[in-house]
């Protein structure tokens, strides 16, 4: 837990987003006893969750009928426990005062610049540093705030006309 990033794993899964997927998902899971799912992710991972849950027990009725599950497995198993945690460095989960990654995208994207920062001044040069964020600029604020950044480009706010001029003035102060 004290470790950032993906160590437990990280993947999408194709096959999930059809119903013989998820089917085959069911399955998998009444074969290991597991009644209790916990889905870390973003956006895509909590919506396939919610539609997993939706059609918990249809799937088992069609895993019955197909005679890959008794009907004492169908009982046993009718509920199934899902816990959505949102995941994800964008931090643009409404309803979230942080997501889960943000924090040690941020530390990371820190320790990068503090690794340039000395070659950037011994040699008098500027770097350019692009994060991740998809179409949310919260980590490149907090980046740029959190290590003095002298310019910042995030989504919310596209640059404005001559941009290119007002940043090189700026750079050269």
């Amino acid at each position: 837990l004290s470790q950032g990033g993906t160590v437990i794993g990280s993947a999408r899964c194709k096959p999930f987003r059809t119903r013989e997927g998820r089917l085959q998902a069911a399955l998998n899971l009444v074969k290991r006893g597991i009644t209790n799912l916990c889905v870390i992710g973003g956006d895509g991972s909590l919506t396939g969750a919610n539609l997993f849950r939706e059609e918990w027990s249809g799937l088992l009725e069609e895993l019955a009928k197909k005679g890959k599950i008794d009907a004492e497995a169908v009982k046993k198993y009718a509920y199934l426990n899902i816990v959505g945690m949102v995941g994800s460095i964008d931090n643009d989960f409404c309803g979230t005062d942080m997501t889960i990654g943000t924090d040690s995208a941020l530390h990371r994207i820190i320790e990068v610049v503090d690794a340039i920062m000395t070659t950037a001044q011994s040699h008098q040069r500027t770097f350019v540093l692009e994060v991740m964020g998809r179409h949310c600029g919260y980590l490149a604020l907090v980046s740029a705030l959190a290590c003095g950044a002298d310019w910042v480009f995030i989504p919310e706010y596209p640059p404005e006309e001559g941009w290119e001029d007002s940043m090189c003035v700026k750079l050269s102060e």
